[in-house]
């Protein structure tokens, strides 16, 4: 184990993939899909033989790196998010080789595309009807969609959280200056270093407890009547926040309100990094409740469901004989639903969601989900999105503004932490709202460019950049597939998904030239 943790990540992430591919090989094997076994077979041998030729190889090399120590220590951090821009761009070069050689009718591009796609926990897909996948094919693009969402909580803890990158800038023991903004990668990598063995170890202590919650899952849905290979794909999504499904959607799989309530009670876990880890800057150690992730989340959570279901009495009275209790219960609960399944950046659909849509008289309720989908859920989780913690920086500040118009010589109160938070951290939270806006332009006109009229682009571009796949076929009153597109634009869209789950900051700090000199 101490030898496998001295890998270079991206080896360890080979092995890791070369073994999942086993899991596939041996079910196909048992399912008589004999072609897709194989193809998952070979591919597993080949690249774990790969990846252990190359550890071999680096292990051999030990001595003369010992002496560059402190050199490659100087960086690790520059080293680190090179590997994350790795993990989501050539990973799935590997991934999607057993993906093709399975479906001989498709293209090797649009196996990449699927791939990028599940590891960036997205769920977009070109293959809408899911009769056209064998099961095993299924089960592999469920699993990668898994593990993407393991590898993001992993990476956001071990990789972003040290360079105060992915939300944590916000809450930073020094928030960033005007200076440091164009700087902030660099001027914070070359203080942490975290090789392998930090990943490694971060790996084995959450990978027990992703895997546990996962199995629980797999369980109880199984228990609520969906067949067992149904289940466990929607408990892997659920817990990945991914979104994908092996019959073409979460409705379809016959879902009831049992499943419902059980995938909304563990997509909760998706809201705040303190579900699982409590902050590694600062002592902040304040109850669950107290959290400020979840408090906004609350805030949407009931009171969106609740402008819904009052809309029908100003907006929708021609539907007036659907007042009656179930329309009131389904209503409510399928608004409460969309609501969590989007704020987390899932797409799940609730089966009551058509019962909500009519009682309110929203026939595409577009602007809504499409805010939800860029809100985005907790830092340091599996969900995509601005993320919460940005949002409540942004309305802290907000309510402070207001304040000082009302009473210009008022004092702000709740000590230094909320202080900060109010002013360089609504700051910092301000500039990645507008590079995340500015990112939204730009892929949109890159779109644009390519044949796709305005609403297309921005359903495209918010769904990849949220890593929101789903999100097309809700965002408008008419669905939107990825099928449709050429090649070009789904290779926009799938460097957009692998920028969104990234985040632009770490981008940018890739792209620092001082970033390089070091």
């Amino acid at each position: 184990m101490n030898r496998f943790s001295r890998m270079p990540f991206f080896i360890q992430l080979m092995l890791i993939c070369s073994g999942a591919m086993m899991v596939p090989a041996i079910y196909g094997g048992l399912v008589s899909q004999f072609l897709a076994s194989r193809s998952f077979f070979y591919s597993g041998i080949l690249f774990g033989t790969l990846a252990c030729l190359v550890a071999i190889t680096r292990f051999r090399g030990e001595a003369t790196e010992d002496r560059d120590t402190r050199k490659d220590r100087d960086r690790e951090g520059r080293n680190q998010l090179l590997v994350l821009l790795a993990a989501y761009t050539v990973l799935p070069v590997i991934l999607a080789v057993p993906f093709s050689e399975s479906i001989p009718n498709t293209t090797f591009f649009n196996a990449y595309f699927e791939m990028v796609s599940a590891l960036t926990t997205t769920g977009a897909t070109v293959f809408e009807d899911p009769n056209r996948l064998p099961t095993t094919v299924h089960l592999w693009i469920s699993i990668v969609g898994w593990l993407g969402g393991l590898f993001a909580w992993v990476t956001a803890i071990a990789v972003l959280a040290p360079l105060n990158l992915g939300g944590f800038e916000v809450i930073a023991a020094r928030a960033p200056t005007r200076g440091d903004m164009v700087t902030t990668g660099a001027s914070q990598i070359v203080q942490v270093a975290a090789g392998p063995e930090r990943l490694s170890r971060y790996t084995q202590r959450l990978f027990p407890i992703y895997l546990g919650l996962t199995l629980v899952l797999w369980f109880a849905l199984a228990m609520t009547g969906a067949t067992p290979f149904v289940a466990l794909c929607h408990a892997m999504s659920t817990m990945a926040t991914s979104g994908i499904s092996p019959v073409g959607g979460f409705v379809e799989g016959h879902s009831n309100f049992g499943a419902e309530l059980l995938v909304f009670a563990f997509l909760t876990l998706a809201l705040s990094r303190k579900t699982f880890t409590i902050d590694q800057i600062g002592n902040d150690v304040k109850p669950l409740r107290r959290d400020s992730e979840i408090k906004i989340a609350l805030v949407l959570l009931i009171g969106l469901p609740i402008i819904l279901f009052l809309r029908h009495w100003s907006s929708a009275l021609e539907v007036s004989e659907q007042s009656n209790l179930v329309a009131v219960v389904q209503s409510l609960w399928g608004s409460a639903f969309m609501v969590m399944s989007f704020l987390t950046t899932t797409g799940f659909e609730s089966s009551s969601w058509d019962a909500a849509r009519l009682w309110s008289g929203l026939q595409a309720p577009g602007v809504l989900l499409f805010g939800l989908a860029v809100f985005g859920g907790g830092v340091a989780t599996t969900a995509g999105g601005v993320k919460l913690l940005r949002l409540y920086a942004l309305v802290r500040h907000s309510e402070r503004e207001i304040e000082k118009m009302i009473s210009p010589n008022s004092v702000g109160g709740a000590g230094a932490t909320a202080r900060r938070l109010r002013r360089q951290g609504a700051y910092v939270a301000w500039v990645y709202f507008m590079l995340f806006a500015l990112t939204i332009a730009v892929v949109m006109m890159a779109l644009s460019l390519f044949g796709l009229h305005f609403e297309a682009a921005a359903v495209f571009t918010v769904s990849a950049l949220t890593t929101t796949g789903p999100l097309v076929y809700f965002a408008a009153e008419v669905p939107f597939s990825y099928a449709d597109l050429d090649t070009i634009p789904k290779a926009i869209l799938a460097a957009t998904m692998v920028l969104g789950r990234l985040e632009m900051l770490a981008i940018v700090a890739l792209l620092n030239p001082e970033f390089w000199r070091r």
